[in-house]
């Protein structure tokens, strides 16, 4: 009864039906309350080599820490993307 799996992985398996799955169910859509002070935190663009480092990963997660922290004081927040990095 065991799966093999594939040695590498292949993203169009999974991630274009997940994508999809997330639109239908409304996942990206973002409620707008016009009464409290908006936060956002805007990436920067990838660096010019396309090479990943520890700064990277630091960078993301100082992000989602102070993001989920606003959320945390005072309802929902968006973080925004690099035009480059949205789908």
């Amino acid at each position: 009864m065991s799966k093999e799996l594939n040695k590498t992985y292949d993203p169009k398996d999974i991630e274009d039906r997940l994508y999809k799955k997330w639109e239908d169910n409304g996942y990206f859509h973002a409620e707008v309350d016009r009464s409290k002070k908006p936060f956002t935190i805007v990436m920067p663009p990838p660096n010019i080599t396309g090479q990943l480092h520890m700064g990277h990963a630091l960078d993301n997660t100082m992000q989602d820490i102070l993001i989920r922290y606003k959320r945390m004081q005072s309802g929902s927040r968006e973080q925004t993307t690099h035009p480059s990095q949205q789908r």
